[in-house]
């Protein structure tokens, strides 16, 4: 069995979840024995069994993958549609359902981005959330849907206990609006309450970055550089008095999942991913209103000393090659029409 691998985003502009995914991935497909190599699209004597595509797929590229008897699975991060209300998704059900249903040209129908969730062999996500949205809005049948799990680096899975020693919470991610960042940091001074941030922003010369650093004052705004090492961001979340995650966007948010690793009690947004992953195990932020977030911050902040961290099964990298593994078998042992 052989695995290709391929991500649609460059490394050089990718920071950041994806490429941690596709990375560790490959790093721990390897370790079970699964041998795995990157597309090389321009190889036309590359052999596989399965191509294996994290992010965006193109029907075309579906369609030439499996005329080379390559299997094709794809994992999309539905981190917009799971974030959507039930009246949303109905919505959009009731648009797409019928665009895909239609009897239109092909060179139409390949127009539609949808469309390959039908036509690969197998759609893997991480979250049941996620499936639910395969099935509803875009029509994929169960069984052709896998849950795997995103992993935790055996750094965090070994971090052990937090020491809390810092007087901060901690807010770990590319500083940009797709954090928050900026409306952290404003919370953060209306509620007089110490926030690190750490991670670089998505671009030095953006008005957002400038915003966020006029509200750098090392006292109640701090901020960290992006870190390099695993061991550097785990001392920084270790010490610090809990973590907090207000993005707009998230799915599975593995820097969260970290800071759980680390030992911190959390506040983050109530979200499908997040209800799905820490229930009520985690404190949430009010729905709306700045006054309302500020107060909770800082609730937040003084009840952190008596909290724990969410007590929750956190995946190993290697755990999630061994389920990764187990579905690609599985793809593999069906004929090609059953598939699923």
């Amino acid at each position: 069995m052989k695995i290709l691998l391929n991500c649609p985003i460059p490394f050089p502009f990718a920071h950041g979840g994806q490429q941690i995914q596709i990375e560790q991935t490959k790093n721990a497909l390897e370790k079970i024995g699964v041998e795995t190599e990157f597309l090389r699209w321009w190889d036309e004597k590359q052999t596989g069994d399965i191509l294996h595509q994290i992010g965006q797929m193109t029907p075309p590229m579906v369609r030439l993958a499996q005329k080379n008897g390559w299997r094709v699975a794809n994992t999309f991060l539905l981190t917009g549609q799971c974030n959507r209300s039930e009246k949303e998704l109905l919505l959009r059900r009731m648009l797409i359902r019928p665009l895909m249903a239609a009897p239109l040209p092909r060179n139409l129908k390949e127009l539609l981005p949808w469309q390959v969730f039908r036509t690969c062999d197998r759609v893997i996500v991480g979250l049941e959330a996620e499936r639910m949205v395969m099935e509803k809005v875009y029509g994929v049948r169960h069984e052709r849907i896998s849950l795997v799990p995103l992993g935790l680096a055996e750094s965090y899975l070994k971090a052990g206990p937090a020491e809390r020693s810092e007087n901060h919470l901690i807010c770990s991610g590319t500083i940009g609006p797709l954090k928050s960042s900026v409306e952290i940091a404003r919370l953060a001074v209306a509620a007089k309450t110490p926030v690190l941030f750490v991670g670089k922003p998505f671009d030095f010369k953006s008005d957002y970055w400038r915003e966020f650093e006029k509200l750098i004052d090392g006292k109640i705004v701090k901020h960290h550089p992006h870190v390099a090492s695993e061991g550097e961001l785990i001392s920084l979340l270790k010490k610090s008095r809990g973590y907090v995650l207000l993005s707009r966007y998230e799915n599975w948010s593995l820097a969260a999942h970290e800071a759980a690793a680390c030992g911190l009690p959390m506040l983050v947004q109530d979200q499908r991913w997040s209800r799905e992953r820490f229930g009520d195990k985690v404190q949430f932020w009010p729905s709306s209103g700045s006054e309302d977030r500020a107060r909770a911050l800082r609730e937040f902040y003084d009840r952190c000393p008596s909290m724990t961290a969410p007590q929750i099964h956190l995946h190993s990298w290697i755990e999630a090659a061994g389920a990764l593994r187990d579905v690609y078998k599985d793809m593999l042992a069906k004929p090609r029409g059953q598939i699923g």
